[in-house]
């Protein structure tokens, strides 16, 4: 009995030629404006969840759920915009809408809503919290030492 054998050939497999020098810049400068896209899209989403979950209560007292899930988001949010990004001014593209959001939150519209008011504990404590995390983030990137970005 004679098992079959894998036939193998000599010729070298053909592979698909690096990207060139242009190229390579245009899809990296692509991926970069993706990346700083979904930062603001990030900033934007987790800034109406926050304050979705602000007014979250348990046996009707306030529950201080947001003021963790500011911190946890913008955190990720400031690392993934510099990461995406690849420059230290990144961590505004996420910040930008988040402030936007909380100061439009915290106006009264002409009908008297309010969606962060004086007495709500939680929005307030949100909005430090949120905001000292992207300023703390921010001044971390400026302290940090330039990072090396290999050319592959």
């Amino acid at each position: 009995m004679t098992l079959p054998v894998a036939s193998m050939s000599a010729a070298p497999e053909e592979t698909a030629p690096p990207p060139s020098g242009r190229s390579r810049r245009l899809l990296d400068l692509a991926l970069r404006v993706a990346g700083g896209l979904v930062a603001v899209l990030g900033g934007t989403l987790t800034a109406v969840l926050e304050l979705l979950l602000a007014t979250l209560r348990v046996g009707g007292q306030l529950i201080g759920v947001s003021v963790f899930v500011a911190i946890g988001a913008n955190i990720a949010l400031s690392w993934f915009a510099h990461e995406a990004v690849g420059r230290r001014w990144a961590v505004a593209l996420p910040a930008t809408p988040w402030f936007v959001l909380m100061a439009v939150a915290a106006v009264r519209t002409a009908e008297g809503d309010l969606l962060v008011t004086g007495d709500n504990w939680v929005g307030l404590a949100m909005i430090v919290a949120g905001a000292m995390t992207f300023a703390v983030m921010g001044f971390r990137q400026i302290l940090a030492p330039p990072s090396v970005r290999s050319e592959d």
